[in-house]
């Protein structure tokens, strides 16, 4: 029996009820501590710099660091959930997370933070998250989305709250001891992950005949020849590692599927300018004079803001009015991203920086709202899990390298107004190069059945170019999802 499957032997499933909910409220808070932790690293960059006396771009690295491995490390989760299931990791990934913030607070360089608070702390925020995500799949049937839009409001929470804390804690005794109780708080994903006990038995290795390479092990054996034989050994480990890139990195949907392969660049590229702002905001403050405590301020208000306009933006763009539209909504919304960024170019006075926070949150929250839903369009479910794994990947290596070059050009200029140039310039490009393909692979598509050219791969999907098969309405919810929220 699957993870999934319900408790059964004549008891109530504990689907939609009881226990679920407060599955529901470990997820909530999950997601405050691990999505919501990177946005207030931009509160030490200033301390941080003069203690290890790094420039912009070797300090831009740990969060950069922190960020991708926490987007990019799905595919690991999902093994980890498969082999030992949801409960594990998120314990698992709350050890890691405080592990690597309590070893982050006796660092003796900069290098040594891309390690601990870097690596140690996003891998584990990883687990914990993803695992976190799925688990909600298996405890809620009826009520599934309303539970992901409640559980997405953590995200908003540790927006609101981490810059704050942060900032007061700061003041109070150094960034080194504000790390230690960091470790503290992150250690609290290890209670979450406590509750969200399993449904059913843990999920089970393959059986050996069904393991991959099996097969081409019994077709050897039946030819009379010995599985030992180094060529076929070889050959059929290679079987085996196509098999799980397929699984887990689904490369032949990017190169069939026009609308996917235009939005993972267009995301993939976005994400190159997507988190400068977050990075760079609070040091860009205090370069132009704003006192530090109204700095860290202005991250809390893009997350106060998110967290009442993004489940009513998520609500929104389900409605039917937009079926088939959203990838508009979604390039809309990068637009405004890119746009609001030139509000600090103008002024960097505290007023205009809540103006542009207020306006960049709602963009930013239909962005979150929305990246997901338009990949479920583009992108049949049933290969959904591994269409978003190579997604994850490739927005993570963006995530990773964009705010070093942009700190280096920092360092260059001395000018931090290039931050949003940069980010705007990013920004608008996906957004318009997203929006124009979409449509004109739209007018392509309408040519094709106007002048009645039968498709060899027909699909359900207004932008895929794969085959599909009907899924049943009652589907169960799939291993593991490796979901990210911007």
């Amino acid at each position: 029996m699957s993870q999934g499957g319900a408790a059964g032997r004549g008891t109530a499933k504990p689907q939609d009820q009881g226990w679920a909910w407060m599955v529901l409220v470990a997820a909530v808070v999950l997601q405050a501590l691990t999505l919501g932790f990177p946005c207030c690293i931009g509160v030490f960059f200033t301390d941080l710099q003069h203690e290890f006396h790094a420039s912009n771009s070797e300090t831009s690295w740990f969060p950069s660091i922190m960020v991708a491995v926490l987007h990019g490390g799905g595919p690991l989760c999902s093994v980890l959930v498969k082999r030992f299931g949801c409960r594990f990791a998120v314990m698992l990934g709350g050890l890691l997370s405080g592990l690597g913030m309590v070893s982050s607070c006796f660092c003796k360089s900069i290098s040594q933070l891309y390690l601990t608070a870097g690596l140690i702390t996003g891998l584990g925020s990883c687990f914990s998250f993803q695992a976190g995500v799925t688990v909600l799949g298996y405890y809620f049937v009826r009520w599934r989305t309303l539970a992901n839009a409640v559980a997405s409001t953590g995200v908003s929470l540790g927006f609101t709250l981490w810059p704050l804390l942060s900032q007061y804690l700061l003041d109070e005794m150094g960034w080194r001891n504000t790390f230690l109780i960091f470790g503290g708080i992150l250690l609290n994903c290890c209670v979450c992950g406590a509750i969200m006990r399993p449904i059913g038995s843990l999920p089970q290795p393959p059986k050996p005949e069904e393991q991959p390479g099996s097969r081409a092990e019994e077709a050897q054996l039946s030819n009379g020849v010995s599985p030992s034989h180094p060529p076929l050994q070889q050959h059929a480990r290679r079987t085996t590692c196509l098999q799980v890139l397929q699984k887990y990195l689904a490369f032949d949907i990017f190169c069939q599927n026009k609308g996917y392969q235009i939005y993972t660049i267009g995301v993939t590229w976005m994400m190159m300018g997507f988190a400068l702002p977050h990075v760079y905001l609070v040091p860009y403050a205090i370069h132009n004079g704003v006192e530090e405590r109204r700095a860290a301020l202005l991250i809390s208000v893009i997350g106060l803001i998110n967290i009442f306009i993004r489940p009513f933006t998520g609500l929104l763009s389900g409605h039917r009015v937009f079926t088939g539209r959203r990838i508009y909504l979604f390039s809309l919304a990068v637009l405004l991203c890119g746009l609001s960024n030139f509000i600090c170019i103008i002024s960097a006075e505290f007023r205009v920086l809540i103006l542009y926070c207020v306006i960049l949150s709602i963009a930013m929250s239909g962005v979150g709202a929305l990246t997901f839903q338009v990949l479920m369009d583009v992108v049949e479910m049933d290969r959904f899990s591994s269409a978003l794994g190579l997604f994850t990947i490739l927005e993570s290596i963006t995530l990773l390298v964009g705010p070093p070059l942009t700190g280096l050009l920092v360092d260059i200029t001395s000018d931090f107004c290039y931050v949003f140039y940069t980010s705007s310039f990013f920004l608008i490009s996906a957004a318009l190069f997203m929006g124009l393909s979409f449509c004109a692979l739209e007018k392509k598509n309408k040519l094709r059945e106007a002048s009645k050219v039968p498709l060899s791969n027909p699909s359900r999907y207004p932008y895929s170019e794969t085959p599909s098969d009907p899924q049943a309405e009652s589907q169960p919810p799939p291993a593991v999802v490796y979901i990210t929220s911007i």
